[in-house]
C-alpha cells in the first residue's frame, strides 16, 4: 500500500513540475505551428479532400488561413502531422528547398498506387528520371505531335460531337483525353483496349485520395486492385513492345514507351519495365485527369462568360484562316494562341484542377518563426495565392489579361507545382488543351443545360450531372 501511495505522489509531482516548467518556458525557443490534430487516426483528411459532401479543400485551407494568421498551420492527414505552407513566400521555400531539408512525398497509401514512378522518387533518382522523361515531352520533341493531336482532335469530334444537340462534356473530354494519352504515350490505337484500361483508370482515381482501410468494397481497396490490374495490361503492351523494337516493327522514337524502353540515361542505365509502366501510368493521370478536368472547367467558364469565348473564337479564326483545308496545326500555330493560353490560364487560377502536392521534412527545420520536426509532411497549396488579393487584385474577377506581359508575382501562380518538381506534362498538356480548344471553338458555341450544376471534387473537378451542353454549330461548320 505504501509502495502505491509513493508512486502516487511521485506521478503527482512529476505532472506538476511538468506543468510549472512549460508555464515558465513557454515562448522561448522554436514552438510547432498553430494548428490541430483533429479526429483520432483520420485527423482532418475528411475535410482536407473534402470527403463525404464536407467542405471544400478551398474551403478548409482559406479558413485555417484566416484563423491562425501565420504563413504555416498545422494539421494530420491520412494518419501523418503535416505542415501547410502558405502564400508566394511558402510556394518559394518549398520549390526552392528540395533535397535540401524536405523531399517530394505522398502519403503512403498515394506513393503505393503510383510505384516507381517520377512522382514517388526522389534525390539523384528523381532527376535521372525527369532528364529521361522531359527529353521527350520538352517544347522542342512535342513540335511533331502537334499535327497527330490535330487530326485525334478532329477526328472526336466528328465522331463525338458532329450532328449531336446535346452531349455531356465531362465523358466526351475523359473519352478524348484517355485516348489521345494511349495513343502517343504508347501507340494504343484499338477503341476495345482503351476502353478496357479506362475502366480500370478511374477505379483507380476514384480511389486514389483515400485512405487505407484494408476493407473490400472501399474505394482504395478497389482503387488497389485497379491499377494492380492496370500495371499487369501494360506489361503486355511492354513486352509486345520489346518484341517488336527487336523485330524492327517498332520505332524506338514512336511514343513514350519505345524512348523509354531504348533510352539509357547518362551512366548507362536503362529503366526497368516496372519503372517504365509506373511512369507511363503517372504521365496517362496527368496527361488524361488533369488536362480533362481543366477543360471540363474552361467550357464551362466560356459557356458562362461569351465576351471571352467570342475573344478566343476570333484569334482561332485568324489561324484558320491562315491554313489549308486539310492543313494540321503547327508549333507556329500554338505561338499565335496567347489569348487562349491566358484565359485557359485565368480558370486554373480562379478552378485549379490539381490544387497541391506534398512534401516530407527530412531534418528538423524552423520556418517563419515555427519549428518543423524531421519526418512530418509538407504541403504547398494554390488555394493560399490563387485567390488572395495580395497577388491578385480583385481575385474574384475573371480576368485573363493578368497573364499579360510579366504575369502575376513569382510563385503565386501555381498550377503546375514549380522548382525541380514542377510537373513533367505542363508542355503536354498545354498542346493537347490548345488543340483541343482550337477545334472545338471554330466549329461549335454550347450552352449550359443547368446553369448552376454544382461542380465536386473527388479528387480532380466533375460535374454533378456530367455537364451536359447544347451544341450549336457555327454556319460554317460542315
Amino acid at each position: 500500500m505504501e509502495v502505491l501511495w509513493a508512486l502516487a505522489v511521485g506521478l503527482t509531482t512529476l505532472v506538476v513540475v511538468r506543468r510549472w516548467w512549460c508555464a515558465k518556458h513557454r515562448g522561448e525557443g522554436p514552438r510547432l505551428p498553430p494548428g490541430t490534430r483533429g479526429w483520432p487516426l483520420v485527423g482532418e483528411t475528411l475535410q482536407f479532400f473534402a470527403i463525404f459532401g464536407s467542405e471544400s479543400t478551398e474551403s478548409f485551407i482559406v479558413k485555417k488561413m484566416q484563423k491562425y494568421k501565420t504563413q504555416v498551420f498545422r494539421t494530420q492527414i491520412l494518419g501523418s502531422p503535416m505542415a501547410v505552407f502558405c502564400g508566394a513566400t511558402g510556394n518559394k521555400f518549398i520549390f526552392s528547398n528540395e533535397n535540401r531539408v524536405l523531399v517530394t512525398s505522398w502519403p503512403t497509401s498515394v506513393a503505393k498506387l503510383f510505384g516507381t514512378s517520377i512522382i514517388t522518387t526522389a534525390g539523384d533518382e528523381a532527376k535521372r528520371v525527369r532528364k529521361l522523361l522531359m527529353a521527350f515531352l520538352s517544347p522542342e520533341a512535342l513540335h511533331k505531335f502537334v499535327g497527330q493531336m490535330d487530326s485525334a482532335a478532329r477526328l472526336h469530334l466528328k465522331r463525338n460531337w458532329d450532328g449531336k444537340a446535346e452531349v455531356k462534356v465531362y465523358h466526351m473530354l475523359k473519352v478524348y483525353t484517355f485516348s489521345l494519352a494511349c495513343s502517343l504515350l504508347a501507340s494504343i490505337e484499338s477503341e476495345e483496349r482503351k476502353m478496357e484500361l479506362s475502366a480500370l483508370f478511374n477505379v483507380f482515381l476514384q480511389g486514389m485520395m483515400h485512405m487505407d482501410l484494408k476493407i473490400p468494397g472501399t474505394r482504395y481497396y478497389k482503387a488497389k486492385k485497379a491499377v494492380d490490374a492496370l500495371r499487369r495490361e501494360l506489361r503486355k503492351e511492354v513486352n509486345g513492345r520489346k518484341e517488336a523494337l527487336r523485330a524492327g516493327t517498332a520505332n524506338p522514337k514512336q511514343d513514350l514507351m519505345s524512348y523509354l524502353l531504348t533510352t539509357a540515361d547518362d551512366s548507362g542505365k536503362y529503366m526497368s519495365d516496372e519503372e517504365v509502366v509506373d511512369n507511363i501510368i503517372n504521365l496517362l493521370f496527368a496527361g488524361h485527369d488533369t488536362s480533362s478536368s481543366t477543360l471540363l472547367m474552361v467550357l464551362k467558364h466560356l459557356a458562362e462568360k461569351p465576351y471571352y469565348y467570342n475573344e478566343i473564337l476570333n484569334e482561332q479564326r485568324e489561324i484558320e484562316k491562315s491554313k489549308g483545308k486539310e492543313e494540321v496545326l503547327n508549333w507556329e500555330d500554338l505561338k499565335k494562341m496567347k489569348y487562349t493560353w491566358n484565359v485557359v490560364c485565368e480558370v486554373m487560377r480562379v478552378s485549379p484542377t490539381v490544387s497541391g502536392t506534398f512534401r516530407h521534412a527530412i531534418t528538423d527545420f524552423d520556418y517563419a518563426g515555427f519549428r518543423i520536426p524531421k519526418g512530418w509532411k509538407l504541403h504547398w497549396n494554390a488555394h493560399t495565392t490563387h485567390k488572395m488579393e495580395d497577388y491578385f487584385p480583385e481575385p474574384e474577377k475573371f480576368d485573363p489579361s493578368r497573364f499579360e506581359g510579366e504575369g502575376p508575382p513569382p510563385y503565386s501562380f501555381v498550377p503546375f507545382g514549380g522548382g525541380p518538381r514542377m510537373c513533367p506534362g505542363l508542355e503536354f498538356a498545354r498542346v493537347e488543351m490548345l488543340v483541343f480548344l482550337h477545334n472545338l471553338v471554330k466549329n461549335y458555341k454550347w450552352k449550359l443545360v443547368f446553369p448552376n450544376e454544382k461542380i465536386l471534387m473527388d479528387p480532380m473537378p466533375l460535374a454533378a450531372k456530367g455537364l451536359p451542353v447544347h451544341l450549336l454549330p457555327h454556319l460554317q461548320h460542315s
